[in-house]
């Protein structure tokens, strides 16, 4: 069996020195523009990933490239401001980083965030769209190196995707934050460059709602280590061929820009509840 753990030993070994005897709760990991969702918590860590050793740079705007330990409320919280793409160039080994080492540090549960396009046209640029759905196919073969055993069913590895359990928190909680969420499948696109209006015609018959360039490999890797999982997209923008704007990643960092204290409020109740 291929373990992360044995191509990164040096990543592993730095990163449980940082962690020391400190159990996180909970992780979360912050897509694009969406990185201090949590700042203003009390800080019992935080490192640059160009600090550990072999640890990828991100190379994307508004990805700020740090790992903290929060502490919020009672609870830690591992949080990843920085996430990795394959489109930059790295292995998928790589890029299941931020999965990997939450699961070595002892972390339960999971939220993986993501600035993604929308895809329903019902959907609006500024809404929290819950992930209840991937389309992992084009991941299975290298992703099931770290599994031990081939992915014949990919549906044994999202048994348990969304939890349960964190789906209804989420729920509760949006209620009482009079948050309005949507509810979708997550579409993954290999990018870098943004999706044709022919491809999100597709990906609209295919029964996507949202479309976005990370996350799926995340869910996969995540579910099928055990991790109680759950996905939260912020719609910045609406797919080629739905809205007239011509897209740009301005755009995206905008829209979270806007989002931010409202999303923020929501991810400190939830992770203050797991």
């Amino acid at each position: 069996m291929i373990s992360i753990s044995d191509i990164f030993p040096e990543t592993v070994t730095y990163f449980k020195s940082l962690i020391g005897a400190h159990l996180p709760d909970s992780a979360i990991i912050l897509g694009s523009g969406l990185g201090e969702m949590l700042d203003g918590n009390e800080i019992l860590f935080e490192t640059d990933t160009s600090s550990i050793p072999d640890y990828p740079t991100s190379t994307v705007s508004g990805h700020k490239g740090k790992i903290q330990l929060v502490k919020l409320h009672d609870k830690l919280v591992l949080t990843f401001s920085g996430r990795i793409h394959p489109y930059e160039g790295y292995r998928l080994s790589q890029c299941l980083l931020p999965v990997h080492l939450s699961h070595i540090s002892g972390v339960k549960n999971i939220i993986i965030t993501n600035a993604a396009g929308g895809v329903n046209p019902s959907f609006s640029p500024g809404d929290l769209m819950l992930i209840t759905g991937i389309n992992p196919a084009a991941l299975k073969k290298p992703i099931s190196e770290f599994f031990g055993t081939p992915l014949s069913d990919i549906s044994n590895a999202l048994r348990n995707f969304p939890d349960s359990t964190l789906y209804n928190q989420l729920v509760t909680l949006a209620v009482e934050e009079k948050i309005y969420l949507q509810k979708g499948v997550y579409w993954y696109m290999s990018g870098p460059n943004y999706e044709t209006p022919a491809e999100i015609k597709m990906i609209q018959k295919s029964g996507g709602d949202a479309v976005g360039m990370s996350s799926v490999h995340e869910i996969l890797y995540a579910s099928a280590l055990g991790m109680r999982t759950m996905g939260i997209s912020c719609i910045t923008n609406m797919g080629a061929g739905i809205s007239p704007v011509k897209l740009n990643h301005a755009e995206v960092k905008e829209t979270a820009e806007r989002v931010k204290d409202i999303f923020s409020r929501y991810l400190r109740r939830v992770l203050a509840t797991l």
